[in-house]
C-alpha cells in the first residue's frame, strides 16, 4: 500500500499550470516537522491535478498549514548537463486545512492600545 499523510506548511505559493492536454497541475513544497523536539523539517514536493489544483490555486498560500493525503511516486530524468536526476513527489489526492484562520495569523494590536472586553462597563471607575 502506498499512502502518505503529511501535515506541514507551504514554503511558497503553489505554482499552477495547465498541460498540453488540458490537465491543470499545481506544485508546491510542504515543510513537515520531523518527530521529536528540534529535529528539523523535511521539504516534501507535492503535486495535485484538476480539482485539487483548483483548490490549491484558490486557497493555498505561503505559510498555510494543511494536511495532505496521497501517494509517493519516484522518477528520474537526465538534466541538460547529462546527469541523471532522481525525483520523489507526493501525488496529493486530498487537502484539508490543519488550523483555523485565526490560528494562522497572530492578532495584531492597533497602535499599542489594549482592547477592552465587552460587558465590563459597570466595573470601570471612570467614564460616562
Amino acid at each position: 500500500m502506498n499512502t502518505v499523510i503529511l501535515i506541514g506548511r507551504l514554503t511558497k505559493d503553489p505554482a499552477v499550470s495547465t498541460s498540453q492536454s488540458g490537465v491543470k497541475i499545481a506544485r508546491y513544497t510542504l515543510a513537515v516537522d520531523r518527530f521529536g523536539k528540534d529535529q528539523g523539517a523535511d521539504f516534501v514536493s507535492c503535486v495535485t491535478f484538476n480539482k485539487g489544483a483548483d483548490f490549491a490555486e484558490q486557497y493555498l498560500k505561503k505559510g498555510t498549514k494543511i494536511a495532505a493525503e496521497g501517494s509517493i511516486t519516484t522518477g528520474s530524468y537526465t538534466n541538460k548537463d547529462g546527469q541523471k536526476v532522481y525525483t520523489t513527489d507526493v501525488i496529493v489526492n486530498r487537502h484539508e486545512f490543519a488550523e483555523s484562520k485565526g490560528e494562522a495569523k497572530p492578532e495584531t494590536k492597533s497602535e499599542g492600545f489594549m482592547s477592552i472586553p465587552g460587558g465590563i462597563d459597570d466595573e470601570i471607575p471612570f467614564g460616562n
